[in-house]
Parts: structure tokens; C-alpha cells; sequence
């Protein structure tokens, strides 16, 4: 397994769905995770880069032809992924980690920004069902990540927001799994 760091938030959020990939990393990407053990560099970077994705993706919701509760659900993203970047980043500030990220970058992954990249080009319902399954796949990587973070992280710090970030992820991913029964 292998994640990618965004802002997490909730990275909620968190994680792309891309970011576990069973695929090689190139070297510009973050290094593979066991499912026993996530590093904190691995942890912090794909945190960052998720919730961007997830906040991005979910604003590009509320502006397509989406169904009124696809669109409700992205502006529960936004706001939920923008509060987990702030405790993200007030982790941050209380950590012992040497980790070289900061809240507001680097850039995307690669892989978020070709998620979002897809869901730019896309309207109506094909944004829509492309939208819910993206969600549904970042969700489930996020919850896997977090909780391993929780469970065996390095960084007290950054282990207590993943521990406190699971439970919103968990709630959207059910919440997910309610709109994709209906869509």
C-alpha cells in the first residue's frame, strides 16, 4: 500500500484513492508503507496533499450539475477537510517531527492532481458517479492510513490528530456509501 499526502484533514480525508496504489513509486513520489506502519514524512505528506485534493474536487462539485445531495455532501467536504487542515497544521506546530511539510504545500501529488485533473474535464452525471467513486476510494485509503497513523505512529502529536480526524472520515465514508446506492 502506498499513500500520497495532502492536506489531511481529515485526510480525511484524506488520502487519495490513487495514493495506495499497488504500483511502483517514482522517485518523485512518496515511498511505499507497510499496512503495520506508516511513516511520519509518508503520513504528513499525504495528509496535505489529500485534503487539497478533497476540498478542490469537492468545490468543483458545488458548481457542476450535481444532485442536490451529491452537493450537500461537498459542502460538508469543504468544510469538514478545511477544519482538518487547521488542526493538521496546529499538530504541526505542537510535533517533534522533522517532517518537510507545511499545511499550505508542496503542490499536489500526482496522483490527486490526476484525479482532479479527471474530475475538471467531466460535468453532469459523468462528474457526478466519477466524483462519488473517487470519494468513496480516497475515504477508504484515508480511514486505512489514519488508522494505522493512530494506531502506530511515530508523532504524538500527529498520532492524536489522526486518532481525533478517524472518526469524521469513517462518517464520510458512510455517507458515501449512502449516495453511491442512490446514484
Amino acid at each position: 500500500m502506498r499513500p500520497h499526502l495532502a492536506i489531511a484533514m481529515l485526510a480525511l480525508v484524506a488520502a487519495t484513492p490513487s495514493a495506495f496504489s499497488q504500483q511502483a513509486a517514482p522517485s518523485s513520489e512518496v515511498p511505499p508503507v507497510s499496512e503495520n506502519k506508516v511513516d511520519t514524512e509518508t503520513f504528513a505528506r499525504t495528509v496535505v496533499s489529500a485534503n487539497r485534493f478533497e476540498i478542490e474536487s469537492s468545490k468543483l462539485a458545488e458548481k457542476k450539475g450535481v444532485a442536490a445531495d451529491v452537493k450537500d455532501f461537498a459542502g460538508l467536504m469543504v468544510k469538514d477537510h478545511t477544519k482538518a487542515g487547521e488542526d493538521f497544521k496546529a499538530a504541526l506546530e505542537k510535533s517533534q517531527s522533522t517532517a518537510s511539510v507545511t499545511p499550505e504545500g508542496p503542490p499536489l501529488l500526482p496522483n490527486d492532481k490526476a484525479m482532479l485533473d479527471q474530475l475538471k474535464a467531466l460535468d453532469g452525471d459523468a462528474f457526478q458517479a466519477k466524483y462519488i467513486t473517487l470519494q468513496t476510494q480516497a475515504h477508504k485509503q484515508a480511514v486505512a492510513m489514519f488508522s494505522t497513523y493512530a494506531r502506530s505512529g511515530d508523532d504524538p502529536a500527529l498520532k492524536e490528530f489522526a486518532k481525533k480526524t478517524l472518526d469524521t472520515l469513517k462518517m464520510h465514508e458512510m455517507h458515501l456509501k449512502d449516495l453511491a446506492a442512490v446514484h
